[in-house]
């Protein structure tokens, strides 16, 4: 059977924002994140936290995936999952990503690119029992990118641990806790009329942060 191709040419939409300079970026690159997630959180508050993860591995292999932001300020962007996990083996032969927010009907990007580090213990756990119950029953049981047979022996695995912690919280694993990207770089970028794109970066360098703007 020969293979069809799929053209996607016609698909189009047009980009209809205003114009976003330089005069209008605040000084601090996280005061004019906060500025533009507070924004977003009132067009689409469900989705607001949700940011791509790149990491790479040793050999330089990238992987993408949906994450949530749970918290950020002047220290950096954290999030929560499983040290095991594929992320978790990219992130400890090299410990550097890049965040992506796409915010649809703002029609803007932000991408942040750092170094990661992991948040403390105590910092885990703390976070573990703010989750809802069947979150951490979950986090618990899965060994996040291994192989199982099944979905019905990944559920028998949150089952016995449920009839285990029954009446009690919910052990922290050990191998499930949070990291941290310290921006080193910010792209802020707002889509307009014919692609002609406003994209204006910042990049530290000795402390400090400069701007420059890159074409579309």
């Amino acid at each position: 059977m020969q293979n069809k191709e799929m053209d996607l040419t016609a698909i189009r939409r047009e980009y209809c924002s205003t114009d976003f300079l330089q005069s209008d970026l605040l000084e601090s690159p996280i005061e004019q994140f906060s500025q533009w997630f507070s924004k977003a959180e009132q067009v689409r508050p469900d989705d607001v936290s949700s940011m791509t993860l790149a990491t790479a591995s040793a050999s330089g292999l990238p992987s993408a995936r949906i994450v949530l932001l749970k918290h950020y300020d002047e220290n950096g962007f954290c999030w929560y999952t499983d040290y095991q996990s594929q992320k978790g083996s990219d992130l400890s032969a090299n410990p550097q990503a890049e965040l992506l927010f796409y915010w649809y009907g703002l029609e803007r990007q932000v991408r942040i690119q750092g170094k990661v580090h992991k948040l403390s213990e105590q910092q885990a756990k703390h976070y573990f029992l703010q989750r809802p119950r069947g979150s951490q029953l979950s986090a618990a049981a899965s060994h996040q990118s291994q192989p199982i047979s099944s979905r019905s022996e990944l559920q028998s695995a949150v089952d016995a641990l449920e009839s285990k912690f029954e009446g009690t919280a919910v052990d922290h694993p050990s191998r499930w806790g949070g990291y941290c990207l310290v921006p080193n770089k910010f792209e802020f970028w707002q889509g307009r009329e014919g692609r002609l794109h406003d994209r204006l970066v910042y990049e530290l360098a000795e402390g400090r942060w400069s701007v420059q703007r890159l074409q579309p």
